[in-house]
């Protein structure tokens, strides 16, 4: 019988939906990624978000850590155990892709300052008697969707714009020949300023590491159509009224954890059977 040790908050909400999943006997431990510490001992599978040195002298038996999500930033590679292997998981671009339609609707349309207008009793509408007529919105039908980065989201994000009549150019570090019906500009990092001069709306779906860091700025806004987006430079964006922000949340759905839990499920039966795992770290 395997032993898997979930460890964290995040890891820990992915306990009963796991269960469900599992079609093989495992006992199965959930702790904080400190209180874990003394109970790895003979556990065959990690799921944590986490992996410190100390974890890793524990986890001398350790077949398989698997991180929950797809960002590694937390995982002290140096410290795995001996013989183990490192895996992530996706399953969070279809909630993104539909945030991110969300979010351009709701600054496009002005949700926010309209909803906060009518709760004040102030009706901001074209049918206001003897009030001004508001200007009229854009429709994102026959707009421009830049996305940088054409991975898992940006696939996601691109298939949405599609049906929303939206034309797209997109980039990714190492392209391939893009699919049919794939976007009408694509290209490698070399077709960047291309991409942000044809787009209307910049999706950003790049991973975040040395190479990407810091590669969008004032230069490269200033590329952009001028019913791009604005920032000035000099006021942080959480004082600026065309400015969405929300918590690292736009992933987080029942889809993305139901398409973790099944992920995982299948990595533990694969390490079950000598087998490697979906989504192996080199």
């Amino acid at each position: 019988m395997l032993r898997i040790a979930l460890a964290g908050t995040f890891a820990a909400c992915l306990e009963q939906p796991l269960r469900r999943h599992l079609d093989i006997p495992c006992e199965i431990v959930v702790a904080g990624e400190t209180e874990i510490i003394p109970l790895l001992r003979g556990v065959d599978i990690l799921i944590s978000m986490a992996l410190t040195a100390e974890m890793g002298r524990h986890a001398t038996s350790l077949k398989l850590l698997q991180v929950p999500g797809a960002g590694l930033d937390r995982i002290d590679r140096a410290a795995l155990p001996q013989g183990a292997v490192l895996a992530n998981v996706f399953g969070h671009e279809s909630g993104i892709a539909e945030y991110v339609f969300g979010a351009m609707l709701t600054l496009t349309r002005e949700f926010s300052r309209l909803d906060g207008a009518l709760r004040r009793g102030e009706w901001h509408s074209q049918w206001a008697l003897g009030g001004p007529i508001p200007p009229v919105w854009p429709e994102l039908a026959g707009k421009t969707l830049g996305i940088l980065g054409y991975g898992r989201i940006g696939r996601e994000v691109a298939r949405r714009a599609r049906a929303f009549d939206m034309t797209v150019c997109a980039i990714r570090r190492h392209p391939a020949p893009p699919p049919e019906n794939g976007p009408a500009l694509f290209g490698g990092p070399e077709m960047r300023d291309e991409v942000l001069r044809r787009a209307d709306y910049l999706v950003i779906a790049m991973p975040a590491t040395d190479e990407t860091r810091r590669t969008i700025g004032n230069r490269e806004f200033s590329l952009m159509k001028p019913t791009g987006p604005s920032f000035p430079s000099t006021e942080p964006f959480h004082e600026l009224p065309n400015v969405l922000m929300t918590p690292h949340v736009s992933g987080w759905t029942d889809g993305m954890l139901e398409a973790r839990a099944r992920m995982i499920a299948e990595n533990i039966s694969r390490i079950a059977r000598a087998e490697p795992p979906h989504n192996p770290i080199a």
